[in-house]
């Protein structure tokens, strides 16, 4: 496979404009405004251990899988179609909890706050480092990725939305992501989910000093799961971030 040059934006951890600092800290009470005012469900979901879990005491990363749209419904084996359940289901090891929610049928994954209720069983019933909390998804669960990190930044510490947006009503929360670690692809030749999607939210981020590594996928279309099997540096780019976590 051949890259372009990837696009690097690197958030300065050391000086913000006031005014951005501002901003920052206004979509911060935003975001956990909005993901209070959506309705707290419980979505049915796939739930992946490592080989070792069983065998010691420490504690897990969680990677969060979010799939695209012809996955939704209430069968869980639609999920194995493709991306990481998939892999799992062919025998692959991760070293990482993996989860893989199912949104339901008439639903989109900004449309309800799925996250909170997830987050909860999963932290309380297995041993997971709060600290290393990662989000990824395709297509629709890339707009899903975005969403995730917008409305619970405080708990999310990197993603990797796949030919992925936001929504037109968030993107003057864009900036909220801007200390949140982003690796994103997305084709040039999507014609389902246009790369300007993509462009945007990476041309808002350098706005704000945000942090992003965009590689555009020339001559791609938008059938890119295959990255999830072929670009092993995708996980390997996700646990070496933490999040500085907050008393609870």
């Amino acid at each position: 496979m051949t890259f372009q040059e990837p696009i690097k934006i690197y958030s300065n951890m050391f000086y913000l404009y006031p005014q951005l600092l501002a901003i920052f800290v206004f979509g911060i009470f935003t975001s956990q405004s909005i993901a209070q005012e959506k309705l707290k469900v419980n979505y049915k979901h796939l739930t992946y251990l490592p080989k070792n879990y069983h065998t010691d005491t420490s504690t897990h990363p969680l990677v969060i899988y979010l799939h695209g749209g012809s996955q939704k419904g209430d069968d869980l084996e639609k999920l194995k179609i493709y991306g990481l359940p998939y892999l799992v289901d062919q025998g692959k090891e991760f070293d990482f909890v993996m989860v893989a929610p199912q949104c339901p049928e008439g639903r989109y994954w900004s449309t309800e706050n799925w996250f909170d209720s997830l987050y909860n069983e999963i932290t309380s019933n297995y041993r997971i480092d709060k600290s290393r909390v990662y989000v990824t998804g395709i297509s629709m669960g890339g707009y899903g990725t975005y969403a995730a990190a917008l409305d619970h930044p405080e708990k999310i510490a990197a993603i990797v939305p796949l030919c992925g947006g936001v929504n037109d009503s968030d993107t003057t929360r864009i900036c909220t992501l801007r200390d949140i670690p982003i690796l994103t692809y997305h084709g040039t030749a999507d014609d389902q989910i246009s790369i300007y999607e993509t462009e945007r939210i990476v041309n808002s981020l350098e706005e704000c000093n945000g942090e992003i590594i965009f590689h555009r996928l020339t001559g791609k279309g938008h059938s890119i799961q295959y990255l999830y099997e072929t670009e092993p540096w995708i996980y390997e780019w996700l646990l070496m971030h933490r999040k500085a976590i907050t008393n609870e």
